[in-house]
């Protein structure tokens, strides 16, 4: 570990870590599909110099067309259109080019449901190539005879079941536009999102199974249906049919004329179904992102650039192979699981895992039971998840085994090099690469990672970006900032997964993303380059808090309390200081069998600044039972710094997992 103090704003940086390298192993990277950083640079360069021909020579090799394209990339920025003139269709590409191959009677979804409560094991069901295309057909049918046709928009609202992925593939077969709805929103934001893109149909299910409690979807969406905003329009006007999924065996309220049975439907209607030829910019999808303030925006996506960036960063960065069993533990209704559980995955022939419930329901080994029995060789998830895990215990993964993994990821945010290392060793058994991704809703796939087989790794680094990507890391100005100096990551170069636009409003596409830094794209995060080029992500922009004039990111002061043998998790917030501008905040939450007391408060604030530097000590630490987290697993930051500010928690908290956390945190519980 380093023995850098650094306590200036250029170099106010987590060390933990930094000087350990995990180069690929040799058998590895033999095996793998890019197996050397020289095999790496050399595309890489090509994709960056070459772009039409590096990504136009991959279109055609990759992606099944009913019609060429005439043009790689007609860029008028802020707008892209990628494969200019080409015809082709996402469902088609992910089933269809597989029915003449041996792949056809492969697993393409595996699905288990949450475990009951008395240990029984939950609902299993696997579904072939051959299956999966049957059944999108059928349910293409079932959308047709409903009305639903190319162009229009259509909501899904469902559980974590193979449905959700029937109907997703469904809409991109018959060119619908789909809009999942993440099954842990309110049914205000159903109401929102339907007003917003005026979709025409819903799909949902009587409910879903959390925790062994049932999610009242059905019930939500018909609330959502009664809303109205300031005017007294109907949010939900523009509905003219409800697809109700039978899922939860729950009584819910049919409305005659609106609301059919999904498997009611099935029954009425043939198995076969013709893809539509899409044009290559024809929208795709729309995905809803919400922040603190302003409604939430429609990002959309198209075709053919994002089916094909999609299919290349699943299989590079998860180096898939046709033996893999690979586990995407995120929901349908974020990106990650359109990108990384559906498309991307099945776009390459391979077997993608599906789980409905919680990882620690009915015990802590949930994920580990089913790694254990599916033989799961690929498992991507988050690093909220993995601080749980270190939380619960070593001895949860060390009753199953784990020996079928051999490659590790992580999404969402950056991850704590302390949980880098638990899961390498914990879970990997120090021998997966982990690959440590990130991206954005808005840039459709993978930006920034490891190749597995070529990457030498640093733990809590993403390391070096994708092909075809460009990033850099700038000053307010736009100007490139030295190495290891940290400033505002952006993207210089179009890409084909971009996103198009925010749904129906061009002009706040280009006020969010294209006029922070003129001419480039700008994430909203902040990272550094080290010496070697490798990208550190600190996290939203917002994150990072300006201390008596010094830039603190709080991803490494959150690394930092992570690395106390004592903490399990910490969350970092800035507040308004009269002196300092802004006061940093660690809420944190402590190992089983670890007391709380002062003299704690000030060992972990002495153990920051040993890690970091004396200026980014925490001003307050609070102890926690539990932090305030969606049911994605994220933390509600924005609620902890409306806490830490002592003012009155504002804006939507439907996501919440517990309420309880909320409640006890606001009366000051520990």
């Amino acid at each position: 570990m380093s023995n850098k103090k650094p306590t200036t704003s250029a170099s106010i940086t987590s060390v933990l870590h930094e000087e350990r390298v995990f180069p690929p192993a040799k058998a590895f990277s033999q095996a793998a599909h890019i197996q050397s950083l020289a095999q790496y640079r050399k595309l890489y360069d090509e994709s960056v110099k070459s772009p039409d021909k590096f990504w136009g020579k991959r279109a055609k090799e990759e992606l099944v067309w009913f019609k060429p394209w005439t043009q790689v990339l007609q860029w008028k920025e802020p707008f892209a259109k990628w494969f200019v003139g080409g015809q082709l269709n996402l469902s088609h590409n992910c089933l269809d080019r597989h029915l003449d191959t041996p792949t056809a009677n492969k697993a393409a979804l595996i699905w288990e449901g949450e475990l009951a409560t008395d240990g029984k094991p939950g609902e299993e069901r696997v579904l072939t190539y051959k299956q999966l295309h049957r059944e999108v057909c059928r349910f293409a049918n079932v959308l047709k005879k409903n009305g639903a046709a190319k162009g229009d928009r259509v909501l899904i609202y469902l559980p974590m079941v193979p449905e959700a992925a029937i109907a997703m593939l469904a809409c991109a077969r018959i060119g619908a536009i789909h809009s999942v709805v993440f099954g842990g929103f309110s049914a205000q934001s159903v109401a929102d999102r339907i007003h917003d893109c005026g979709a025409k149909l819903v799909i949902t299910a009587d409910g879903g199974f959390r925790r062994g409690g049932v999610v009242q979807l059905k019930k939500n969406v018909d609330e959502a249906l009664t809303l109205k905003d300031a005017q007294g329009n109907a949010l939900g006007a523009s509905i003219q049919k409800v697809i109700v999924l039978r899922r939860a065996a729950n009584e819910v309220q049919m409305q005659e004329g609106r609301d059919v049975w999904w498997h009611e439907e099935a029954k009425l209607v043939g198995v076969e179904c013709a893809a539509e030829k899409m044009d290559s910019e024809a929208p795709l999808f729309i995905l809803y992102t919400s922040g603190s303030t302003g409604k939430p925006k429609g990002i959309f996506h198209t075709t053919a650039g994002y089916l094909l960036f999609a299919k290349l960063t699943s299989r590079y960065v998860f180096d898939l192979k046709e033996t893999d069993v690979y586990w995407c533990t995120a929901d349908v209704g974020w990106v990650t699981g359109h990108s990384y559980v559906v498309y991307g995955p099945l776009a390459n022939g391979a077997t993608s895992l599906m789980y409905e419930g919680a990882p620690n329901w009915p015990e802590p080994d949930r994920f580990w039971r089913i790694v254990e029995k599916y033989g799961v060789t690929v498992l991507y998830t988050a690093p909220t998840a993995i601080r749980a895990f270190m939380k619960w215990g070593v001895e949860w993964p060390m009753k199953r085994d784990l020996r079928s993994l051999r490659l590790l990821g992580t999404v969402g945010e950056p991850i704590n090099p302390e949980a880098w290392i638990w899961y390498h060793e914990v879970i990997g058994h120090g021998r997966c690469p982990i690959v440590d991704t990130w991206w954005q809703t808005e840039t459709g796939g993978i930006l920034i990672t490891p190749l597995p087989g070529a990457t030498p790794t640093k733990p809590g680094s993403a390391t070096l970006p994708f092909f075809g990507i460009v990033p850099e890391v700038v000053d307010d100005t736009g100007q490139t900032v030295p190495r290891n100096t940290g400033g505002k990551l952006v993207i210089r170069k179009p890409w084909p997964a971009m996103l198009r636009g925010v749904w129906g409003d061009p002009q706040r596409y280009n006020e969010i993303y294209w006029t922070e830094i003129k001419g480039s794209y700008f994430t909203g995060d902040g990272s550094r380059q080290d010496e070697d080029g490798y990208f550190w992500i600190v996290g939203r922009i917002d994150d990072v808090l300006n201390v008596a004039g010094h830039r603190i990111g709080t991803a490494e002061v959150e690394s930092a309390l992570v690395s106390n043998s004592k903490v399990a998790e910490a969350a970092v917030v800035g507040r308004p200081d009269d002196l300092k501008g802004q006061a940093l905040v660690a809420f944190v939450t402590l190992k089983s069998g670890v007391a709380t007391n002062p003299s704690l408060r000030e060992e972990l604030r002495r153990h920051v600044a040993k890690e970091i530097g004396p200026v980014a000590k925490p001003d307050d630490i609070r102890f926690a039972e539990a932090l305030p987290k969606t049911r994605s697993g994220k933390i509600m930051r924005r609620l902890l710094k409306q806490i830490a500010a002592g003012g009155e928690i504002k804006g939507d908290t439907t996501t919440l997992e517990d309420f309880g956390v909320l409640a006890r945190l606001s009366h000051g519980e520990e």
